[in-house]
């Protein structure tokens, strides 16, 4: 145990510890490079063991023509390595085994350590050994350092820090060359045959062999990966021309941070630095209004729901205090074992203004639009009593003759006023559950005397079982009214206005409201429900218009189909809502 632990040629270790050095590397280049597919996955796993396992028994038999070991070189060594690189190769499977976190690093390097110190010891026995002592401890010793070579090597691979390839592949090649110099300490073994020339020889003869095999499949593999490395760059290169050329915002997040954002979002958020925005909280540029919502957004993302997801828009402030309007989406995925958001921003802020003046600009086309009709449509009235009243004011004809046509002026003039009330602000409703059947029935009631003085028959035809909506009485009865007082005086010489009422198969109250009146032409059905658009002589052009928005209030339809001379059918859907047995029961009592 006074003996040095490394001992030796430097010349033969200095070898042995660079081609255990390149065999790590190129190894550990493999593995980082794989393609996606399985098929070719397993190749470059199997292709990256067997030359990790062919790196270590070459550096096992360069350090022990450094030492005054004996060299044992048989056909058993290929079961040996076989057996080797199954367990290497166990140990980069387990390696990529995203679901097993944390125990992945130490159980692949236990695997790697043992697959290294089993193939330094059995590659020392033979069938002419008398006598055999191993230090446990110094056994331990060794296992210890491969597997903390291991665990370095593939912390650092995890990591991709600066310089990750060559830290991991000098910690691996350190690694088991100790390994290796603990190992020819802790195993003492006496043969029963001596090392003859012939046998030398023979050793020679298969050494020289399997080494020249073993430095081309090594030299083979390292062809294969320096090309594929070279491929991947360029490959490399095109995606991050791409990502940094890209118009919109391409950025990573991870923990909440800003792990990567391209040079658009730099622009975006206005700085030059990096520094300010990468490692940084996303919530420190978001207005606080948008934290819930993006909170809730990531971790619909961290639970797997929504790859990719649906975009939002969110606001932000950029470094300089701009405020910022933008669309974002975003695509879950893993990098380097830890879960990851793939954001692209695109900033739509321009949009957002050009929306706002298309909108306003529509709001003062419909405010135009109204005050139009709405000056037209009062104008008469109005005109006809400022004619009245000067007549009146003159004397030249009696006061009580023309009180009646004032009056309905009057009138006329309420109910334009009334309509337009109804289409003004929305305004909060009490809205329960209604019986339509009951409804109509009401309704049917209170237009039979009209129908009657038009010669008008009204059939009403409804299911046995209550059709439940949820909304206000009053309202879906202004709706009734409408349709029903539009169907009568469509009919002036008399007919039948059909009602049909049923529960429909896609779980809505259908209403089908039909009559036999001259029908409405394509055209006039393409402006139905726009303001003071009448086909009537004293209509206003509101009632339809208020109709369509009750209609659009309480969640539902409305659609009219005419055909020329056979009459009008105007359908009505809207939501069933079943009734809560209490309520039911409540209303019994």
């Amino acid at each position: 145990m006074n003996d040095p632990i490394i001992q030796g040629d430097p010349y033969y270790l200095s070898l042995s510890l660079i081609i255990m050095s390149f065999a790590s590397y190129t190894m550990l280049n493999m593995i980082e490079q794989q393609p996606k597919e399985r098929a070719d996955r397993f190749n470059w796993n199997v292709g990256g063991a067997a030359v990790f396992g062919l790196g270590i028994w070459t550096m096992h038999v360069v350090s022990l023509l450094a030492s005054d070991y004996r060299i044992i070189i048989d056909w058993t060594m290929l079961l040996i390595l076989l057996v080797c690189v199954i367990i290497i190769y166990s140990a980069l499977l387990v390696l990529r085994r995203t679901g097993l976190l944390r125990a992945r690093l130490p159980f692949s390097a236990i695997l790697m350590a043992v697959g290294s110190t089993l193939l330094h010891y059995t590659s020392m026995l033979s069938d002419s050994v008398s006598r055999l002592h191993m230090n446990w401890m110094l056994y331990a010793l060794s296992f210890l350092a491969s597997f903390a070579g291991a665990y370095l090597a593939f912390y650092w691979l995890e990591r991709r820090r600066s310089g990750y390839m060559l830290r991991s592949s000098l910690a691996l090649g350190f690694a088991n060359m100790l390994m290796h110099q603990l190992g020819l300490h802790a195993l003492t073994i006496e043969y029963d045959t001596i090392l003859s020339t012939d046998l030398f020889n023979d050793y020679l003869f298969m050494l020289a062999f399997m080494l020249g095999i073993f430095t081309l499949i090594i030299l083979s593999f390292s062809l294969t990966t320096w090309f594929s490395a070279n491929r991947y760059s360029q490959i490399n290169e095109r995606y991050r021309l791409l990502v940094e050329n890209s118009m919109d915002t391409i950025a990573l997040i991870s923990d909440g941070k800003w792990e990567y954002m391209n040079r658009a979002g730099l622009l975006l958020f206005e700085t030059n630095d990096e520094s300010d925005m990468i490692g940084k909280g996303i919530y420190r540029q978001l207005v606080e209004s948008c934290h819930g919502e993006m909170e809730d957004w990531l971790k619909a993302g961290s639970q797997g729901e929504g790859t990719p997801a649906r975009p939002i828009e969110l606001q932000w402030k950029s470094m300089k205090g701009k405020p910022l309007h933008t669309e974002i989406v975003r695509a879950s995925t893993t990098f380097s074992g830890r879960q990851i958001e793939q954001v692209i921003i695109r900033d739509i802020s321009e949009r957002k203004k050009n929306e706002e003046l298309l909108i306003n600009s529509e709001k003062l086309y419909v405010a135009g639009q109204l005050a139009a009709g709405i000056a037209h449509e009062i104008r008469n009235p109005l005109t006809s009593l400022k004619g009245f009243l000067q007549l009146i004011a003159t004397g030249r004809a009696s006061n009580g003759q023309f009180y009646a046509i004032m009056k309905s002026e009057l009138v006329r003039i309420e109910s334009i006023v009334s309509e337009l009330l109804m289409l003004s602000k929305p305004q909060m409703y009490d809205f329960t559950h209604r019986d339509v059947r009951q409804i109509m029935a009401e309704t049917v009631t209170l237009l039979e005397t009209q129908a009657i003085l038009h010669d008008v028959v009204i059939e009403l035809r409804a299911e046995e079982r209550p059709l439940w909506v949820l909304g206000v009485e009053n309202q879906l009865k202004q709706v009734f009214i409408n349709v029903i007082k539009n169907a009568i005086e469509a009919m002036p010489d008399g007919g039948v206005v059909s009602i049909d009422m049923s529960l429909d198969d896609a779980g809505a109250v259908g209403i089908r409201i039909r009559d036999e009146g001259c029908g409405i032409s394509k055209e006039q059905l393409s402006t139905l429900g726009q303001p003071f658009y009448t086909t009537k002589d004293k209509g206003t052009g509101l009632g339809l218009m208020v109709t369509y928005k009750i209609v659009d209030n309480h969640q539902g339809q409305i659609a009219a189909e005419s055909e020329m001379g056979v009459g009008t059918t105007f359908s009505i859907r809207l939501p069933f809502k079943e009734r809560p047995v209490a309520s039911e029961a409540l209303m019994r009592i």
